[in-house]
C-alpha cells in the first residue's frame, strides 16, 4: 500500500512469500500479475478495506493527513470529544476537554491521534462538512452535518 496521486494504492512486491507460514505459491509479482486468481485477489482487497474500520486509519497513516488538535490532545493529557472534517479545506480538527477552540492547536499528522485513542477510528469516515461528538471516551458519537443535522450511519460508514 502507498500513496497514489494523492489517494491509495496497491502493489504487488517482487519478492516471494518465502516466509509464509501456511506455505503457497512463491510467486513474484510478474507471475502473480499472470495469474488467473489475481482479480479476485484485488477485490478481497478493496473489500477488507471497505469493511474494516481500521482501513481508515491506514488511509491516513499512508497517506500522512494532517490535523489540528487543541494542545492537550496531542500530548495525551486530555480526551477528543468533537472532530471535525472540514468541508472547505478538508482538515480534520479533534478538540479535547480544556480548550473550547482550535486557536493554539497543534498541527501534526491525523494517524499519531488515533494511536493515542484507538476509538477514534469510528468517526475516521465523516465526510467533509460533519462532525461527531461524545461526553467520554468509548460514549456513543453524534454525528451531525455542518447544518447541524444529525447523521445516522450503519456498520462501515454506510448510510
Amino acid at each position: 500500500m502507498f500513496a497514489h496521486d494523492g489517494d491509495i494504492a496497491y502493489a504487488l512486491v517482487d519478492e516471494p512469500f518465502e516466509t509464509v507460514p501456511q506455505g503457497g505459491p512463491h510467486l513474484t509479482a510478474v507471475e502473480a500479475r499472470e495469474h488467473e486468481d489475481l482479480p479476485f485477489i484485488w477485490a478481497v482487497v478493496d473489500a477488507v478495506m471497505a469493511l474494516d474500520s481500521r482501513a481508515g486509519w491506514l488511509r491516513h497513516c499512508v497517506l500522512g493527513t494532517a490535523s489540528v488538535a487543541t494542545s492537550g490532545v496531542p500530548a495525551g493529557e486530555e480526551p477528543v470529544l468533537y472532530v471535525s472534517h472540514d468541508g472547505d479545506d478538508g482538515m480534520w480538527q479533534f478538540i479535547g476537554t480544556s480548550d473550547a477552540t482550535i486557536v493554539n492547536g497543534r498541527i501534526g499528522h491525523l494517524h499519531h491521534i488515533v494511536e493515542l485513542d484507538a476509538t477514534l477510528i469510528e468517526v475516521l469516515n465523516i465526510e467533509p462538512g460533519e462532525h461527531a461528538t461524545r461526553t467520554h471516551v468509548g460514549g456513543a458519537w453524534t454525528r451531525s452535518d455542518a447544518n447541524g443535522r444529525r447523521r445516522r450511519r450503519g456498520p462501515f460508514g454506510r448510510r
